[in-house]
């Protein structure tokens, strides 16, 4: 997706200048941004660029979990104000609203809309409850983490016992969801453009 949006921001004779660690990848190809950063996507790297490069805005859905990250304490910490750079796309509020499950969860039943039960976690012990409550089996995620880190089912207290642990190396907080494995997930997706012509 990364590849697209730059080619797509190019046939608008947009400049784009790329931040990616990963020599290896098609994006750092020869003639695919105007300018490539190889450096790492932390907020100390990304605000030396910003400063050097003064962009008019940012895009932070096409890093995974690493340039979330990064977007959000570059926000949190006053850079993208202070260089005056926009967030293009995703809002920083709304990638930190998915990002709690549990706020997320809020504003999808706001809507109208069922989520699968699920509970909220900061201890092994706590996960382990959460799931003796909803039945196995059952997904445990890493709160505050889209990319998916610390994830996976769990069909006992002693698989659980293990996504969990490790999970919390890597967030402060698990959810515990009620599994909907063999369900039919559906996508559906609409591009549309300012004069309103859409693409299902």
């Amino acid at each position: 997706s990364g590849s697209q949006a730059i080619k797509a921001l190019r046939e608008e004779k947009v400049q784009v200048v790329l931040i990616n660690p990963n020599i290896a990848t098609v994006q750092t190809s020869r003639d695919m941004a105007d300018k490539v950063y190889h450096l790492p996507i932390t907020p100390f790297y990304v605000e030396q660029v910003i400063r050097d490069e003064n962009p008019d805005g940012i895009l932070l859905t096409f890093g995974g979990q690493t340039a979330l990250n990064c977007g959000v304490a570059l926000d949190k910490t006053g850079v993208l104000a202070k260089y005056g750079v926009r967030v293009l796309g995703t809002p920083i509020r709304s990638i930190m609203e998915t990002e709690d499950r549990k706020v997320f969860a809020a504003k999808v039943e706001e809507i109208g809309e069922r989520v699968a039960p699920s509970a909220c976690a900061e201890t092994v012990q706590q996960a382990l409850d959460a799931a003796a409550v909803l039945g196995y089996p059952v997904l445990a995620r890493a709160a505050f983490a889209l990319g998916g880190l610390g994830s996976g089912f769990a069909s006992n207290p002693e698989e659980l016992r293990v996504l969990v642990t490790t999970a919390l190396a890597r967030s402060p907080q698990v959810i515990i969801d009620k599994s909907l494995k063999g369900w039919k997930e559906v996508e559906y997706e609409v591009v549309r453009d300012a004069y309103d012509n859409c693409v299902t």
